[in-house]
């Protein structure tokens, strides 16, 4: 297994994933701000592996597979016990399709490698987009100290759907002639 900067600030996120788990139900006042910190401390990473991996010409392919990966997991966890938290059918709706958009564009990602056409479900800037205001919005949601940051996180959660829904139509139009084409067989 390859080893550099970029996998070890992946397998770091990884490794924050049960100590995010574990201070999120902690019983104790500050147990929401430290597991808002530690999940944005991997959100964080998740930036910085990417740019060094660039940065550094360290790109692997163990470390192209790894850090989608690392990403999905963190965000379905935290998706999940923010659900099971707040248990509101405005919280369980957007998280479910955000959800739902992962396992449709890695379904989608896999069959387009398949057929040798990957690059065409490239990330777009829309998805970007979608992260940072996911990333940010669950942070918020995590910590909540006051009304006025609940309501503009579940704001930025709402924003987040849409970029969720707009990024999967984009990659499922990119991927739509070849969803559609008929096979010879």
């Amino acid at each position: 297994m390859p080893f550099n900067i970029p996998i070890a600030l992946t397998l770091f996120r990884l490794f924050l994933l049960p100590v995010f788990v574990v201070i999120f139900y902690l019983p104790y006042s500050w147990s929401p701000f430290f597991a808002a910190f530690v999940f944005w401390l991997a959100a964080v990473t998740d930036a910085l592996d990417g740019y060094a991996a660039r940065k550094l010409k360290q790109s692997t392919r163990f470390g192209a597979f790894l850090d989608p990966v690392a990403d999905k997991i963190m965000v379905t966890t935290a998706l999940v016990l923010l659900v099971a938290e707040y248990n509101s059918i405005w919280m369980t709706l957007p998280a479910l399709f955000m959800i739902g958009r992962e396992i449709v564009i890695s379904a989608l990602r896999e069959w387009m490698a398949e057929i040798g056409k990957r690059g065409s479900v490239a990330v777009s800037w829309i998805g970007k987009y979608k992260t940072a205001a996911q990333m940010t919005a669950i942070t918020g949601l995590i910590w909540h100290p006051n009304d006025l940051i609940t309501y503009a996180a579940y704001a930025l959660f709402y924003v987040a759907a849409v970029l969720t829904f707009w990024s999967m139509m984009s990659y499922i139009m990119a991927a739509w002639s070849d969803l559609t084409a008929e096979s010879n067989n």
